[in-house]
């Protein structure tokens, strides 16, 4: 009977280290699976144990397990829900209310690690500053992001080119203070404008991040905050990599 305890319990252990590992390797449906298997054989190895102190710590650890499961279980039916969804927002000319809080936010969540930036315009001083705006809405939120990758295209102008790097730089440079780092590239022939998140959102904006008309004046109401700020007409498309096949056919404007 110990024996075939010790064989169960030994299966248990061996379950939930591979549900941790799928885990950090975000192949999320996989791990709600093993973290299952392996919490019903640690149940039934807490059933046998008669050492309390060992009863206890097991079921410690199957609390901790069971919460992981059931965040991952909530996490993996909500995106395959909303990821069959072709989201479509409509920005019209001098629009308001659309900073990037309310376009990415909803984007950082606590399974957020890595984002992808396509936008071959962040080159001018206030191109730039949007780029620096939507880092610092990154850094505000919650979100466990370690990389943020830039691919943009460089001035023209050696000068001018000159300049765009070391400003990117410096933005870099801010960011490893807090912990995530910036890989920047660049291409010449980059036209595409999205944002990626390695959950498998992709935020395609028409103008990037590009969205915003020049303030009236650094003393005029939009000049710091951003959903006060009148827009340019553009076109924001929101899918899910992992189910674009099923969204072909399935358009929702939200607006």
């Amino acid at each position: 009977m110990a024996d075939k305890l010790q064989g169960v319990e030994s299966s248990a252990i061996s379950i939930l280290k591979r549900a941790v590992d799928l885990d950090t390797s975000k192949r999320y449906d996989e791990a709600v699976t093993c973290y299952q298997e392996g919490l019903q054989l640690l149940l039934e190895v807490i059933k046998g144990v008669t050492d309390v102190p060992k009863k206890d710590r097991f079921r410690e650890k199957m609390k901790e397990y069971m919460q992981r499961a059931e965040e991952l279980k909530k996490f993996v039916n909500e995106e395959r829900t909303a990821g069959k969804q072709h989201e479509q927002i409509q920005i019209e000319n001098n629009a308001t209310g659309y900073s990037y809080s309310r376009l990415f936010s909803r984007f950082l969540n606590q399974f957020v690690t890595n984002i992808e930036v396509e936008d071959p315009y962040i080159r001018s001083n206030h191109q730039i500053y949007n780029f620096l705006r939507f880092c610092e809405m990154v850094v505000k939120s919650t979100a466990p992001v370690k990389e943020i990758h830039l691919l943009t295209s460089s001035d023209e102008s050696p000068d001018l080119q000159a300049q765009q790097h070391e400003k990117l730089g410096k933005i870099s440079e801010s960011l490893q203070k807090h912990n995530i780092k910036m890989i920047v590239k660049y291409s010449d022939t980059l036209h595409d404008r999205e944002i990626r998140f390695d959950t498998g959102w992709v935020v395609k904006i028409g103008r990037g991040l590009d969205i915003y008309k020049a303030a009236e004046g650094k003393f005029a109401i939009g000049f710091s905050d951003f959903d006060l700020r009148p827009c340019h007409k553009t076109t924001v498309d929101i899918f899910n990599r992992k189910y674009v096949k099923d969204t072909s056919d399935s358009t929702k404007d939200i607006v």
